[in-house]
């Protein structure tokens, strides 16, 4: 799954649209939105209904990145505490943090890294 994935397009889409930029809804920023919506787990038909309007596809796009960056920032912590617990030979409390962030986290790139993370431990 991870080689197959690139956020920067919609990265780039996102911070134009921040920055004031209309969405202009061309054949390949329906698609980018698509493939990402389905990358950050949102529902194929909530993106498929999203698409068809500058305003939700709009929504869609921001929760879309969103998920991307609020997902890596919880990543990001989550693996520095786990390499502090292991540090001080807290293997239970390392695998907690793990299992904690796989409670919540629904991007599928963000569970498979968690999960090898976790898989480390062992």
């Amino acid at each position: 799954m991870t080689d197959d994935i690139n956020w920067d397009g919609v990265r780039e889409l996102a911070a134009r649209i921040e920055a004031g930029e209309a969405l202009v809804l061309s054949p390949d920023v329906r698609e980018l939105l698509l493939r990402t919506a389905r990358e950050v787990a949102i529902p194929a038909t909530d993106a498929q209904a999203a698409v068809q309007d500058v305003a939700t596809a709009t929504i869609l796009l921001r929760e879309a990145r969103a998920r991307i960056r609020e997902g890596s920032m919880r990543l990001m912590v989550v693996r520095s505490e786990v390499r502090r617990l292991r540090q001080e030979g807290d293997s239970a409390g390392a695998r907690k943090v793990l299992e904690d962030l796989l409670a919540e986290e629904v991007v599928p790139l963000y569970r498979e890294q968690a999960e090898l993370a976790l898989e480390d431990l062992d």
